[in-house]
């Protein structure tokens, strides 16, 4: 199993616009044939450290992974996402079964 965690600061962390991108990202679900589970979690504690949104995403293998990155649907929320964006940051692990 492939796990990808992404963690999103949006430029405009407002409520409405954290929602959105919470919104857009869960538009993946069950629409991406390789993408086995997502979900996403909005950050509670809104401290100047805090990343506003965590994106979790498994796969069945790298190959998958690979295949998703690609596909036009995540390409189309990746530039919403972008657009979005202040910082983020990624931790892509296997996980043994």
């Amino acid at each position: 199993m492939i796990i990808n965690n992404l963690l999103l600061k949006l430029k405009d962390r407002n409520p409405e616009s954290i929602g959105k991108a919470r919104d857009v990202l869960l538009s993946m679900q069950g629409r991406i044939e390789y993408l086995y589970d997502l979900k996403v979690e909005t950050d509670i504690r809104h401290g100047a450290a805090s990343y506003d949104i965590i994106l979790i995403t498994q796969f069945a293998s790298i190959e998958d992974f690979d295949a998703y990155l690609a596909h036009p649907i995540h390409i189309e929320v990746s530039k919403y996402i972008e657009g979005v964006l202040d910082i983020g940051a990624a931790v892509c692990y296997k996980k043994e079964v």
